[in-house]
């Protein structure tokens, strides 16, 4: 964690709010991110995935649903790549620039262990850690990658660095829309590379979200090779805190909250 002064965030939540003005005020929030944005959550992100799998649900369509997973996200974000960035896609310039760019570059990290310090280390890479600004700045850097998405045809949602992915067709074409996921993958890999993200396969999820009477006619489980890793399709996935199943019954969600409300029932009554 950064250690930042107070008037460091102080002076953070004015830009903040002037960034957020000029992205609102020109249009430039990709419409299905909903972190950072007044009146947008976790649950306007959830509402909009589960009714559009539950839709699919009644055309008796199945539903494959990709969850992914990034390692260190906001850590290894380039500083050259987001001011030009900024500059190009978002029409920030001149004295705002500059600002951005003092604001990114000059920035070194010590460790301290036992009341000794390490020599100053530059931090090329990443946004300040507990940072006002650095949730916002990172939703920016990755905003490409919805063009990506659509290029394949493929809804999707994202909270802050939580990217689901889906797609829905007829059962007839389960195993297209299962190529069309993973080469949709494939892509956004090859782009978090060539930008100094890593998606991280091992923590990647997938579920295919179908009828019960669909269900009888799979053969389940089966995988989805990603550059070599294979992703088995789960029977259960948690997605931004709620846990869904194959069948979007809820239930298994509906147990796991019982159990923890019955859990901390019995701590007060201890």
């Amino acid at each position: 964690m950064s250690n930042l002064s107070f008037l460091s965030k102080i002076l953070e939540k004015v830009v903040l709010r002037q960034l957020s003005n000029h992205l609102l005020t020109n249009n430039l929030f990709y419409s299905h991110q909903s972190a950072y944005r007044a009146g947008h959550s976790t649950e306007t992100a959830l509402l909009k995935i589960v009714n559009d799998l539950l839709s699919a649900l009644d055309e008796d369509k199945v539903s494959l649903l990709s969850l992914l997973d990034l390692s260190a996200a906001f850590d290894t974000i380039d500083h050259s790549i987001l001011l030009s960035r900024l500059s190009y896609s978002f029409g920030i310039s001149d004295t705002v620039l500059a600002w951005f760019t003092s604001y990114l570059t000059d920035r070194t990290q010590t460790i301290s262990v036992n009341g000794s310090k390490s020599l100053p280390a530059p931090l090329h890479y990443g946004v300040p850690q507990g940072s006002v600004l650095g949730p916002i700045l990172f939703v920016l850097y990755t905003q490409p990658l919805s063009k990506i998405i659509q290029h394949h045809s493929l809804y999707h949602h994202s909270f802050s660095d939580d990217n689901q992915l889906y797609i829905s067709a007829n059962l007839a074409q389960l195993q297209e829309i299962i190529r069309t996921s993973q080469s949709c993958i494939s892509d956004v890999q090859a782009w978090m590379h060539n930008n100094k993200l890593q998606l991280n396969p091992d923590k990647t999820e997938m579920i295919l979200i179908t009828s019960k009477h669909n269900q009888k006619s799979l053969s389940l489980p089966f995988s989805v090779d990603l550059n070599g890793t294979s992703i088995h399709l789960s029977s259960t996935v948690r997605n931004l805190g709620v846990t869904l199943d194959q069948n979007l019954s809820f239930q298994q969600h509906v147990s796991r909250t019982c159990q923890i409300c019955y859990f901390e029932l019995r701590r007060i009554n201890s």
